[in-house]
């Protein structure tokens, strides 16, 4: 091709084209890539040459002649006008004849020859067109096995790990509920015997209960030691279930109540003899100050009676008398006192006298009645104690028990589910097992495989599409299935990707528009000089090419007068042009003119 290009212009210098030097054959490399082009531009490079060139003067003189209006001879017409004409020299007639049959037939085998080329290289074409699709398709069905291959070796091995992991699950579960039922069904002394009993009920209550029992009969000891016999029996008879405490202020015994009246009457005597004492001290008392008092007197009135004169005897007489009144009026006031107040006095002095003894005795009795009580709490606390182990364990049984029931109807549920599923799968068996045994197989699905016809509906969709339901058609729809989830996929991570990248791109385009609004400050900035700056050089470079356009319009319209004014030139502009745009017009303008310069050609033959 590159050949081809140079001999286009080689042709073009010996036509004398004008300008044909400072082209490059190179440029021309592009007209030969066309099967259709290249079959006349070889004729053309192979037949032109400077004889079929028109000179100036011989186009002149055909101007001329078609603007006297004469007419022109053209095609059928001017070759049969040559036919009746008679050759000057029938020698050079003759020989021209020759080449002519000579040039028909090496035209015509030419043209053969160029027919048979472009068949054999629209065949050739055709078969490299042909072998590019079938190593296509052979390429595309390789990729395609390997991809099968590489999907039934996965799905193998997806395959085989799904059974290996469901026999280990079967098997684990086989040992699990093996090793439940042996819980269940074991009976008591190997339950006992276990090393790490599973259930509470299999734990021996044996010692705990032999640990309660001494705990009660060390209660019992304990109470009977520091209680009386009613609460030792209430303690000893607490294992029976009523852990009901008695009040101890009311067993109190009849020895009890005899000490209490014993000391009693003991209080009573000392305050009796208290006031008898105190009775018999205050008489014995006055009886002295009485004494004391009369003896005074008697020795005043012996003084008196010396000193005075025995004249004053009856005054004497009169005083004694007196005082003898006073005296008896003394001793009835004595005995009302000491019978009216003197007694209860005696009596509420005895009473403080022994004050602090019966505070004593209470305060004692207070204390051993606290004792009582502390020992009576801690017996309680043992008894509560006792009662809410007893409790607990009961209600650890019966929890137990209700768990077991749970247990038990859940077992039974999959039992039940166990036996529904081993039914259906041994009726899918049997539906494979009669489809496998079957010499043709079967392409449509049966109804009997009920896991194939749900999921055929589940892939298909509410409408159905086809009549009958057919494996191929299933694989289909599950591969068509795998590639929307793998195009979704793909979606999805490049709109993410798309969406990461518009955010941070819108991310950059708001600081960048934040900078050059604010351009570091605090105030928004309307104005930028940079920009204004740009507007500047942006009108200049609108001004310069205002300029540009106009000196290429005026430059524009100088060529177009240049070109109306001389018409070779616009001949040349319009071989350009047909020569780029309108090859076909070209070719007819081309052979148009051979047509005319063989005919002015034989004209002047003919005139010589």
């Amino acid at each position: 091709i590159m050949s081809c290009g140079n001999d286009f212009v080689e042709t073009l210098k010996k036509i004398g084209y004008p300008k044909a030097d400072e082209l490059n054959g190179e440029d021309f490399d592009w007209l030969f890539e066309s099967l259709e082009d290249k079959s006349f531009l070889e004729w053309f490079c192979g037949n032109v040459n400077e004889q079929h060139v028109v000179s100036e003067k011989e186009l002149q003189d055909f101007d001329s002649l078609l603007e006297s209006g004469k007419p022109i001879l053209e095609g059928n017409a001017l070759d049969e006008v040559l036919k009746t004409l008679k050759p000057v020299d029938s020698k050079n007639s003759s020989q021209e004849e020759e080449k002519e049959e000579e040039l028909k037939k090496l035209e015509d085998e030419l043209q053969t020859l160029q027919k048979l080329k472009k068949l054999q290289v629209h065949r050739h074409n055709k078969l490299q067109m042909m072998i590019s699709a079938n190593s296509h398709m052979l390429q595309t069905l390789k990729i395609k096995e390997e991809e099968a291959h590489k999907d039934l070796k996965e799905g193998l091995q997806v395959f085989t790990a799904a059974n290996n992991k469901l026999n280990n699950e079967l098997l684990s579960l086989m040992d699990a509920a093996k090793k439940l039922a042996s819980f269940f069904t074991a009976s008591d002394s190997e339950q006992g015997s276990g090393p790490h009993p599973v259930f509470f009920s299999q734990l021996s209550l044996d010692k705990y209960l032999s640990q309660e029992e001494q705990n009660t009969a060390a209660l019992t000891s304990y109470v009977k030691k520091h209680f009386h016999q009613g609460m030792s029996e209430l303690v000893e008879n607490s294992h029976e279930g009523s852990f009901h405490l008695a009040d101890v202020s009311k067993q109190v015994t009849c020895d009890e109540a005899d000490e209490v009246c014993e000391e009693s009457q003991e209080i009573a005597r000392l305050q009796t003899a208290y006031i008898c004492a105190q009775h018999q001290l205050i008489q014995m008392q006055a009886k002295e100050e009485s004494m004391n008092s009369a003896i005074k007197c008697v020795e005043s009135m012996l003084q008196s009676l010396n000193n005075e004169d025995i004249g004053k005897q009856e005054n004497l007489d009169a005083k004694i008398s007196s005082l003898n009144d006073k005296i008896s009026t003394i001793k009835q006031e004595i005995t009302q006192i000491s019978n009216e107040e003197l007694l209860p006095l005696l009596k509420e002095k005895a009473r403080l006298l022994s004050a602090p003894v019966v505070k004593g005795y209470l305060e004692c009795q207070l204390a051993q009645q606290d004792c009582y009580t502390s020992r009576q709490d801690e017996i309680c606390r043992h008894l509560i104690r006792q009662k809410t182990s007893f409790e607990l364990i009961e209600l650890a049984c019966e929890m137990e028990l209700k768990k077991h029931k749970e247990i038990c109807c859940q077992l039974e549920n999959l039992v039940e589910s166990l036996k529904q599923s081993s039914n259906e799968l041994q009726q899918r068996l049997q539906v494979i097992t009669e489809q496998t045994q079957h010499a043709k197989p079967r392409n449509t699905i049966s109804s009997n495989d009920g896991f194939s016809c749900r999921l055929y509906q589940l892939l298909e969709g509410e409408k159905p599409q086809q009549l009958f339901k057919t494996y191929e058609r299933l694989e289909q729809m599950a591969q068509k299935l795998k590639q929307d989830c793998a195009t979704a996929q793909d979606q999805l991570a490049a709109s993410s990707q798309e969406q990461s990248r518009l955010v941070s791109k819108l991310k950059s385009d708001v600081d960048t528009l934040h900078d050059a609004l604010y351009r570091g400050g605090n105030q928004i900035q309307l104005s930028s000089p940079e920009l204004c700056e740009q507007f500047r050089q942006l009108e200049a470079d609108l001004n310069q090419l205002n300029q540009l356009l106009m000196d290429l319009i005026a430059d524009v319209k100088s060529k177009r007068n240049f070109l109306e004014s001389n018409k070779l030139h616009q001949m040349e502009r319009n071989l350009y042009v047909y020569f780029f745009k309108d090859e076909d017009h070209l070719k007819e303008m081309v052979e148009k003119l051979e047509q005319q310069s063989e005919a002015k050609a034989k004209a002047r033959v003919l005139e010589n």
